[in-house]
């Protein structure tokens, strides 16, 4: 059976639900899917922080649209997950026991407004890089999800950009907060993609079963050379003065990236950690009484169209 999944996968064939596959391939994705849908709605909180301080009634509006898509892909991802057997219940579980993980990079604060213009050029920016190639991910269920995702995250990078760019072109002031917005939130950007996949037992089997089409290095490559170019626009620097073109390689060449800073923010000593876990525990407890009235009501309608037959 085994080398019936594989050759399927090999011929581009997507695993669907009811498919065959193997107990590790479900785990991978589990794991995978869960962590993605466990930042969509983390992620939603540092933005969440800015709605009712954004200094337009256009910019607030732009704002609230943002977070509620992140909301809507996290529902996209967990019903994705549930189809390999895992209940909602339980990976909410897991992340608020602390057993489940989402991206470092939303245990970092926000501090000002232009926060928003560089968590959506530079963090929805390493999203999509990272995200696109899922679109060929070999489980149906997440490919689908990811192609709506993908086209969503593009608009948000669009619009964070244009936040960095209003003030680029602003007051002594903004231009400042927009440099300082990008020097904070450019090396944890560069974490997103994780360590070398040389350091990674897993990555090697990721790549043949094709949930990961490239590797993170190339990917981290990829989305440093579309940054150091787009910068460059806003007149802005990127925080790194080892950061040349490399006429021999084709690509920026960067420095050394503070892999002791991510494990201390994956493990949960990050500037934001606590409060994260402690907001997403709070909001499903204080929601409770909603997801019992949905149930309520769902079997009130059922029940209802039982009779009436």
């Amino acid at each position: 059976m085994e080398k019936n999944f594989q050759d399927k996968i090999d011929r581009e064939i997507r695993i669907e639900p009811k498919d065959w596959m193997p107990d590790k391939y479900r785990q991978t994705l589990i794991r995978q899917i869960s962590q993605h849908a466990h930042s969509e709605i983390v992620g939603m909180l540092p933005e969440g922080n800015w709605i009712s301080r954004a200094p337009t009634l256009r910019r607030k509006a732009t704002l609230i649209a943002k977070v509620q898509d992140e909301a809507g892909h996290g529902l996209y991802l967990y019903s994705a997950a549930e189809t390999l057997g895992i209940s909602r219940d339980e990976m909410i579980d897991q992340l608020h026991s602390g057993k489940a993980k989402y991206s470092s990079i939303f245990n970092y604060p926000s501090l000002t407004w232009a926060d928003m213009g560089a968590i959506g050029w530079l963090v929805d920016g390493a999203a999509i890089i990272n995200q696109v190639p899922i679109c060929r991910c070999s489980h149906g269920p997440y490919a689908r999800a990811m192609a709506r995702i993908c086209k969503e995250e593009s608009f948000h990078q669009r619009q964070g950009f244009e936040i960095l760019l209003t003030l680029s072109k602003g007051s002594d002031e903004q231009k400042a907060m927009c440099q300082d917005a990008i020097n904070r939130w450019w090396w944890p950007s560069i974490m997103m993609f994780g360590p070398s996949d040389d350091a990674s037992p897993n990555s090697a089997q990721s790549m043949r079963w094709k949930i990961k089409r490239f590797s993170n290095d190339e990917l981290r490559q990829r989305f440093i050379d579309m940054c150091a170019e787009q910068v460059k626009i806003l007149n802005m620097a990127i925080p790194d003065p080892d950061l040349k073109w490399n006429a021999g390689t084709g690509h920026y060449d960067f420095g050394a990236i503070d892999w002791e800073e991510f494990r201390n923010v994956v493990n949960g000593n990050g500037p934001c950690n606590k409060e994260r876990i402690a907001a997403r525990i709070k909001a499903h407890e204080e929601g409770a009484w909603v997801r019992e009235a949905a149930i309520a009501h769902a079997k009130k309608n059922r029940h209802s169209l039982v009779a009436s037959r």
